[in-house]
């Protein structure tokens, strides 16, 4: 398990734990997915170019058939990258540890097994004298590119478990040409320390290890990098996913200049916003006609047209309600456009459901009635909920009193009404003629003593 800590989209650390294997969230999913597969692509365009190359190189080394040996376990190679590529997915995977291990087994075979189809007498001590073991740094540099931190130690184990093993594997093989080294015991009797480095038939054990320690230690720093970027990823993640959330309520425009904030929406405070409410009038009824999946159709379409023409008035989508919705016009910041913007967004949407019912006239589908209900006053902003899960609020008399001018519309046969304090911070009774609205006058409101002023949009929907 694994506790990552992230810094939601309120500016708040919290912390989560998930399983090594399972991403927290979509975005980081989408982000680790998306990672893991153009890193396998890269490791394994980049072990056919390394293949061909040393391919070639191996010919110049060896210009005889036998070679002919070496370039088939090449091909074996190249097959062991295309099942990674195939195989290959986010988190633990036996599948794609076993092939690692088969790519360090084959290579050890390579590097240690002398060929068979060579006539030439020869030892497996000699096959140490060509310093094959660096050919395992271009699997860890593959491993590198398409695996995470952690595989790299595992990479690292199986090679220093297969190299050893294959060492005193390679010590107990009878050898051909033993007596040559009783020769050389010979000649250099008195040059012990020379005649370690030159026996055919001697396997160094200390340079053995000595590969496998420095192999080792290039493989944990390659890791420690790797694990500094994957660290990089998931803050990138956690950032998309911030921004995602703040894109749901809030227009593209200001959407980059919040995810640049510690604290985006800010801290508890009380300001005037202008509190908007627009609902589908008779849906209930218009449901029951419906069969499900016609029903959530018909609200997806009416809730992005609706967001749409919150947000191209720099409004904030504060929740959807079933069919309606409830926005804001002055939240995080405020602005003297506020209560106009509101005024506005409800033209919008009028405008809007009067184009989509003329389509759905000419597809023999009955009209949709908008309601809207528009207050403007002080509001309380903050978070509300647990610990375990916050949302940010608008709190406040404006509030009800908003959701209670979208029920008038109905008696009253208005398709917006809006109070007086709307009006008065729009510019006054002037603007509200100019955009065709007629006073009502008082009206009261359902659990309130007082009653309020208001101002009525004649219904043009359809």
């Amino acid at each position: 398990m694994t506790e990552v800590q992230t810094r939601g989209w309120f500016g708040r650390r919290k912390r989560s734990v998930v399983p090594d294997d399972v991403p927290s969230h979509k975005y980081l999913d989408e982000a680790l997915n998306q990672s893991k597969r153009e890193g396998l692509q890269l490791a394994v365009r980049a072990r056919t170019i390394s293949l061909a190359v040393i391919g070639i190189f191996l010919i110049y080394l060896n210009p005889h058939y036998s070679v002919v040996y070496y370039e088939v376990l090449l091909v074996g190679f190249a097959l062991i990258g295309w099942a990674q590529l195939k195989i290959g997915r986010v988190g633990r995977s036996r599948a794609e540890l076993l092939l690692l291990f088969l790519d360090l087994a084959l290579m050890t075979v390579v590097l240690v097994v002398p060929n068979p189809f060579d006539q030439r007498e020869w030892s497996i001590g000699m096959q140490y004298r060509f310093n094959g073991f660096s050919y395992f740094y271009v699997l860890l540099a593959g491993a590198a590119l398409a695996y995470s931190w952690r595989t790299l130690f595992a990479v690292a184990g199986y090679t220093a478990m297969l190299w050893m093993g294959a060492y005193f594997w390679a010590r107990e093989q009878p050898s051909s040409i033993d007596h040559l080294s009783e020769k050389m015991k010979t000649v250099l009797s008195d040059y012990p320390h020379i005649l370690e480095f030159v026996d055919p038939n001697n396997i160094l054990i200390q340079a053995r290890i000595q590969e496998v320690l420095i192999f080792a230690i290039v493989a944990g720093i390659i890791a420690l990098n790797s694990w500094r970027a994957n660290q990089l990823l998931l803050r990138q993640a956690d950032a998309a996913r911030g921004r995602a959330n703040l894109a749901r309520h809030f227009p593209p425009n200001i959407v980059d200049n919040l995810a640049a904030r510690d604290q985006p929406l800010g801290d508890v405070r009380e300001q005037p916003v202008a509190v908007l409410f627009a609902d589908i009038v008779g849906f209930t009824k218009m449901a029951e006609a419906q069969t499900p999946d016609a029903i959530v159709a018909l609200l997806r379409d009416f809730h992005s047209r609706m967001e749409a023409c919150v947000f191209d008035n720099s409004g904030t989508l504060d929740k959807f309600l079933g069919d309606g919705l409830m926005a804001t016009f002055g939240t995080p910041d405020t602005s003297p456009d506020d209560a106009m913007n509101a005024l506005q967004c409800a033209q919008s949407m009028n405008a809007i459901m009067k184009e989509w019912n003329a389509a759905r006239q000419e597809a023999n589908l009955p009209p949709i009635r908008l309601s809207v209900g528009i207050h403007y006053g002080d509001v309380v902003l903050g978070d509300i909920g647990s610990e375990r899960r916050l949302e940010y609020a608008v709190l406040g008399d404006v509030v009800n009193v908003a959701s209670r001018l979208e029920t008038l519309t109905r008696p009253l046969n208005a398709s917006v009404l809006v109070s007086d304090a709307v009006i008065n911070a729009a510019g006054g009774a002037e603007t509200a003629e100019k955009l065709g609205y007629t006073a009502t006058g008082p009206q009261e409101i359902r659990g309130r003593e007082q009653t309020i002023s208001g101002w009525q949009l004649a219904r043009n929907d359809g």
